[in-house]
């Protein structure tokens, strides 16, 4: 009961999430990159209800325009890497042999290093930018869904329905995605909604640190970035966009436990 009631709740945040991040023009009520010194750095207003940053730009509009970059930073983040991390886990899992163990040896060389550091290597050399972020993020992010498919094909490559469909002639990319692919959803489902939560944490670590989308576009981190040297004279600039990488974290782990206990019961 606790697990499920976690999952709706997890489910109503993401949804009510999407749709700010899908209205958003809508929504904001100011233009989120619209500057008035004049107004600067206000608390909270009848015109600014969650207060004006250092350029008067309203933090409402900003936060709510800053749920697209962490939504999309996270979608296609996890959408590539597990497209890469399925083909070559199932490569690996299926034919074994020396392509396995190539593919897991660059898997163990990836895993070594601190995937955020690879990460800000790789886009403080190409620059800041929404592109370069998702490919950073993904230089790394495909090694758990690679292993995780390899071990599942590895206990199902040898059952009876694997087995029948090779007799019956099935390719083998075939066997794949009919008959392997399958069984590999629900594990991969929960792999994935771990791994957006951990994309999302890791697109606000790299704005904040100057290496994400760059200005004026409003982006979570950049914004916790912005208000950190305002702490004293104006905290809300940094909780507003800290509390929407918790709530959306916390939405996230709480589908990802409710799935992982539902696949873990009907085992």
């Amino acid at each position: 009961m606790e697990s499920k009631r976690g999952l709706h709740a997890g489910i109503l945040i993401l949804l009510l999430l999407a749709s700010s991040a899908l209205f958003a023009p809508a929504l904001a009520p100011h233009d989120p990159t619209r500057q008035n010194l004049g107004q600067d750095l206000l608390t909270s207003t009848q015109g600014h209800p969650l207060g004006t940053d250092k350029l008067g730009r309203d933090i409402l509009s900003r936060t709510i325009y800053g749920s697209r970059v962490s939504l999309l930073v996270g979608v296609a983040t996890v959408a590539l890497s597990l497209s890469i991390g399925f083909a070559l886990g199932a490569l690996a899992g299926y034919f074994g042999g020396w392509l396995d163990q190539l593919l897991m040896r660059l898997v163990d060389v990836l895993l070594a290093f601190p995937g955020i550091l690879l990460a800000i290597a790789f886009t403080a050399v190409l620059g800041p930018g929404l592109d370069h972020v998702i490919l950073a993020l993904c230089l790394i992010g495909w090694t758990g869904y690679a292993r995780l498919v390899r071990g599942e094909i590895l206990a199902l490559r040898e059952r009876e329905f694997v087995h029948a469909a090779r007799a019956l002639g099935c390719a083998p990319g075939r066997v794949i995605l009919c008959h392997l692919l399958p069984n590999l959803l629900p594990p991969l489902v929960i792999q994935a909604t771990f791994g957006l939560a951990a994309a999302i944490v890791a697109e606000g670590s790299l704005s904040f640190l100057g290496l994400g989308v760059e200005p004026p576009t409003p982006s979570w981190g950049s914004m916790l970035n912005e208000g950190r040297q305002f702490l004293l004279v104006a905290p809300h600039l940094t909780t507003y966009p800290g509390l929407a990488i918790m709530i959306t974290v916390i939405a996230l782990n709480l589908i990802g436990d409710a799935l992982q206990d539902r696949l873990n019961s009907g085992r």
